[in-house]
C-alpha cells in the first residue's frame, strides 16, 4: 500500500498508518479476539480445570493413601504389641509350668530317696536283728558250753539251758545299758 500512495503522488507520513490499514488492522484483531475467546481460551480454561481436578484429586488419593497407611501402620504396631504380649505371656506360662516339673521331679526325688533310704534302715535293721539273733544262739551256745565245762555238769536241757542263756544275755545287756 505504500507504493500505491506514493504513485499517486501523495507524500504520507510513514509514522501515521492510514486509515483503511486501521480499520482492516481492528476489524482482523476483532476477528481474532472473537475467535479466541470463543473457542481457545473455553478450550484452555477446561483444560487447566481438569489439570485442576486431576492435581487436587491427585492430593486427596494421596492424603487417603497416607491416612490409610497411617491406619495400617497403627494396626501393625497394636498387633505387634498383642504378639509381644502373648509371647511374654507364654514365656512366663512355660517358665512357671517347668519350675512346676522342676520341683514335681525334686519331690519325686526326695521321695524315692527318703524310700530308698528307708528300704535301707529296714533291711539294715532286719539285718542288726538276724545278726543278734544268730549271736544270741551262739554266745548261748558257747555260754552253756562254758558253763558246763565250769559247773561240771551238762546243761542239756533244753529249758534250763534257754533259762540260763537268757540270764545270761540279760545280764549283758543291763550291763550295757549302765
Amino acid at each position: 500500500m505504500y507504493f500505491l500512495a506514493a504513485e499517486g503522488g501523495e507524500s504520507h507520513n510513514p509514522i501515521i498508518p492510514l486509515w483503511q490499514e486501521i480499520v482492516v488492522g481492528s476489524v482482523a484483531f476483532a476477528v481474532l479476539c472473537f475467535v479466541l475467546m470463543k473457542f481457545v481460551f473455553p478450550r484452555m480454561e477446561q483444560t487447566f480445570q481438569a489439570r485442576v481436578d486431576a492435581i487436587e484429586g491427585g492430593i486427596k488419593r494421596a492424603e487417603a493413601a497416607q491416612a490409610e497407611a497411617n491406619q495400617l501402620l497403627e494396626q501393625y504396631r497394636a498387633q505387634l504389641a498383642e504378639a509381644r504380649t502373648d509371647a511374654a505371656k507364654i514365656r512366663d506360662d512355660a517358665r512357671a509350668d517347668a519350675e512346676g516339673i522342676r520341683q514335681d521331679i525334686l519331690a519325686k526325688a526326695r521321695e524315692e530317696s527318703d524310700r530308698v533310704i528307708q528300704a535301707g534302715k529296714d533291711a539294715l535293721a532286719a539285718e542288726r536283728a538276724t545278726i543278734v539273733r544268730e549271736l544270741r544262739t551262739e554266745v548261748g551256745t558257747i555260754a552253756v558250753d562254758l558253763a558246763s565245762k565250769i559247773v561240771g555238769e551238762s546243761l542239756a536241757d533244753e529249758a534250763r539251758r534257754k533259762g540260763t542263756v537268757d540270764r545270761f544275755l540279760s545280764g549283758l545287756e543291763s550291763a550295757g545299758a549302765r
